[in-house]
């Protein structure tokens, strides 16, 4: 019984040091065989969410792939591409909001891009212009393309953000997509002033293409509501007393418009 029960024995662990040797075999041919292929050709593929007209060209990601890969991207062995700190590396582009670097079954890189899509321009109390997008992330200018966005003005001018100018970005992204969203409001909001109401404290206000006055519509919260309000306003009001009736109209307030007459009126 101690015989064949040592026999078994032997027998297993025979059979897992060929499964092991097997696969080291196997491992250290992969290894061999992937120091000796090189790279045929890449692709590179450049997308953004509903967007035609592309903030970054081929030509923009091919200088980042370079630069990670020290030289040219064909003919170089496949063990020398870092395919994560390549990804990496794209990423940290502004425009880039996420990035795919891998090689197909024909040796063959494939460069995926996906493009952050700004949704508004804002500028600086100091006269400083960027981009916000869907992440709130704020994006330098490009000199390529030029997008018309909901505009901001009066953002407070500073080196470093705090907090209550985070809770501030995202406001601006909220109004600008909602304005966006509306084609006649789309039209009809020529700009966004940012209004200071105290200490870490903004509202905004808005100048419309038609009509001598603005719109104070506060923060973002409600925002339907408020312009259902305001399109109410100017259905039932504005157009029997004139578009420049009113210096400003107040939609701040639930249930409520005020109006302030203009004094030439």
């Amino acid at each position: 019984m101690d015989t064949k029960r040592t026999i078994r024995k032997l027998l297993f662990v025979t059979m897992w040091v060929a499964i092991g040797g097997g696969m080291l075999t196997l491992l250290i041919a992969a290894m061999g065989r992937q120091r000796s292929e090189t790279c045929r050709d890449y692709e590179i593929s450049i997308s953004a969410d509903g967007e035609k007209d592309l903030f970054l060209d081929r030509a923009d990601v091919l200088r980042l792939l370079k630069a990670a890969t020290h030289g040219n991207i064909k003919g170089q062995p496949k063990a020398a591409f870092n395919l994560g700190q390549m990804e990496q590396l794209l990423e940290q582009n502004p425009w880039v909001k996420s990035a795919q670097v891998y090689f197909d079954n024909r040796d063959e890189l494939k460069v995926t891009v996906k493009e952050r899509v700004p949704v508004a321009r804002v500028f600086t109390s100091g006269g400083r212009s960027f981009y916000i997008d869907g992440d709130n992330r704020m994006m330098q200018l490009s000199e390529k393309v030029s997008t018309k966005l909901p505009v901001f003005t009066g953002f407070p001018e500073k080196k470093k953000l705090v907090q209550s100018d985070s809770v501030l970005i995202n406001q601006i992204r909220e109004t600008a997509q909602f304005i966006s969203a509306d084609a006649f409001w789309n039209s009809q909001v020529t700009q966004v002033d940012l209004v200071s109401c105290g200490p870490a404290c903004w509202e905004m206000e808005l100048a419309p293409l038609v009509g001598n006055h603005v719109v104070k519509i506060g923060n973002s919260e409600n925002l339907q509501v408020k312009f259902d309000r305001l399109y109410l306003f100017y259905k039932q009001v504005l157009t029997k007393t004139g578009f420049d009736h009113y210096s400003s109209i107040d939609v701040r307030y639930d249930g409520q418009v005020v109006g302030t007459k203009n004094n030439n009126n």
